[in-house]
């Protein structure tokens, strides 16, 4: 694998903490021009254990990281370092590990393991230490469902605690507001799992239910507009699960140089990132299905100009991962080959979207548009403004590429924190948008049709195509012959 340089343009450089370290925000890691990439050298004696260039931190051995990570008395690190090391560490070590050397570290640095504490110098460390736990819960949330977390910030609090009563305030705010981050993670994950386990096959339906009590998309909802804010809320709602940490988990790899077994054997966890994935291939097939189903011509091409709408709506808002998911059904196979229907359609604004979301030169027209969202999202005055839902497939690609175009280490044994740094802009911008506040008010109606209405698995898609339009070649035939076989017992 070779080791490559990530050069691009440099922002100003971040101004150095001082005093009390604020909460870290999404936006606070992010200037004018985006994520700051700059992070200078701030503890005495590491200018030799980490490497900067054109005042860059790009490499470094990880115990030097560990240590630029830890708050004394007068440092505390930069919040895009600690949002990047947080981030990448995971690839070299546990989290639980990483938060016992923190713990350990700090209680050596400060002599916390003494009889008789140094009152004075413990109340300038210990608002440091406690920002640390804080951001580190706040932004990975997910890392403290390990019980060996929790007792390591327990333990850290408890030894400061003597020196001043407010830190088991703190502290009890600071668990209660984790619990509650984790109790809505948890339901979201039940509440995925139920909506899969709820979805049926629509050729099922068919089979078992009389045309009259079929419901379709236009009796549930036939306004455009409507349906792409309905949508923008489910793409908002499960995005808000999507923790940082999965994007890093998803391509971990064994380092052989920390550990002889991969990390994360036991806690690989990607599950909100995998249910998004299948949420966009469901809305496909929902799109596909809407279209495939009714007998009638001139109705299936009212379903596709419904959705050529939807989908323009869907871009006007900043929605590009339904957007894209709307034109994917929409080209599907089975609704492509249905050129008699097609031919009552009105193209135009259709190829309009298609041309935006052209994958030609690696998404150029989508990634304009993309930019175009995201600064209007920086510089919004209203939540309906800051709306950013990027094509989700095509961020998966781009980390992946970057992940698997660099090392992770360099020749040395170094951490290819350049690297790390790129990764942490990506992420971080996409934090940034997954936290928007929906600003559409929801129909539960139309969202409950959206996850659970009946779809067409893809033979059940050929089938319903076929059903409406005859095949038109003896390819087409031998399969429709064997479909109506197969699926519904008929010959």
């Amino acid at each position: 694998m070779a080791v490559c340089s990530l050069s691009s343009e440099r922002s100003t450089p971040a101004c150095l903490l001082t005093g009390m370290p604020q909460t870290l925000t999404s936006t606070s890691m992010f200037n004018t021009s985006g994520f700051s990439h700059e992070l200078q050298p701030t503890k005495e004696n590491e200018h030799e254990s980490l490497i900067f260039q054109d005042g860059n931190l790009i490499s470094a051995s990880l115990e030097a990281l560990i240590q630029h990570l830890i708050p004394t008395v007068d440092y505390y690190p930069e919040k895009a370092y600690i949002f990047t090391f947080l981030l990448s560490s995971r690839l070299f070590i546990e989290p639980h590990e990483l938060l016992s050397k923190v713990c350990h570290m700090c209680i050596e640095q400060q002599s916390l393991d003494e009889p008789v504490l140094d009152k004075a110098r413990i109340k300038k460390f210990g608002p440091k230490i406690m920002q640390l736990l804080t951001e580190w819960t706040e932004t990975f949330p997910s890392d403290f469902r390990d019980d060996r977390m929790i007792a390591h910030l327990k333990d850290m609090i408890h030894r400061i605690a003597p020196c001043d009563e407010s830190y088991w305030k703190t502290m009890n705010q600071l668990l209660q507001t984790l619990n509650q981050k984790l109790a809505t993670l948890n339901q979201g994950e039940e509440n995925t799992v139920k909506l899969n386990a709820s979805v049926s096959d629509k050729l099922v339906i068919i089979k078992t239910k009389p045309p009259s009590i079929q419901r379709d998309i236009l009796s549930i909802c036939n306004d455009p507009y409507t349906l792409a804010q309905q949508l923008t809320h489910i793409e908002l709602e499960r995005l808000s699960f999507i923790g940082p940490e999965e994007f890093v988990q998803a391509f971990v790899h064994k380092d052989s140089l920390e550990n002889p077994k991969s990390c994360f054997s036991d806690q690989k966890k990607t599950n909100n990132l995998e249910a998004y994935v299948k949420w966009f291939n469901r809305l496909c097939y929902l799109v596909a299905t809407e279209i495939c189903m009714p007998a009638k011509k001139k109705h299936r091409a009212q379903v596709i100009e419904f959705f050529i709408d939807v989908a323009r709506e869907c871009f006007n808002i900043g929605n590009f991962n339904s957007l894209m998911a709307i034109i994917s059904g929409m080209n599907m196979s089975p609704v492509s080959r249905l050129k008699k229907t097609w031919g009552k359609v009105k193209t135009a604004k259709f190829y309009i979207l298609e041309h935006q979301m052209d994958p030609t030169g690696n998404f150029y027209n989508y990634r304009t548009a993309l930019r175009g969202a995201a600064h209007r999202s920086l510089t919004a005055h209203s939540n309906r403004e800051k709306i950013v839902i990027p094509f989700f497939s095509l961020l998966i690609k781009d980390i992946y590429f970057l992940n698997e175009g660099c090392a992770n280490r360099l020749p040395n044994g170094h951490v290819n924190f350049e690297k790390f740094l790129e990764l942490a802009k990506q992420v971080g911008e996409f934090m940034m948008w997954k936290q928007v506040t929906c600003p559409f008010e929801d129909d539960q109606n139309i969202i409950h049709y959206l996850h659970t209405a009946p779809v067409f698995s893809e033979d059940g898609l050929y089938l319903a195509s076929y059903e409406s339009e005859s095949p038109e070649n003896q390819l087409e035939k031998d399969r429709w012959k064997t479909l109506r076989s197969t699926l519904l017992g008929k010959t």
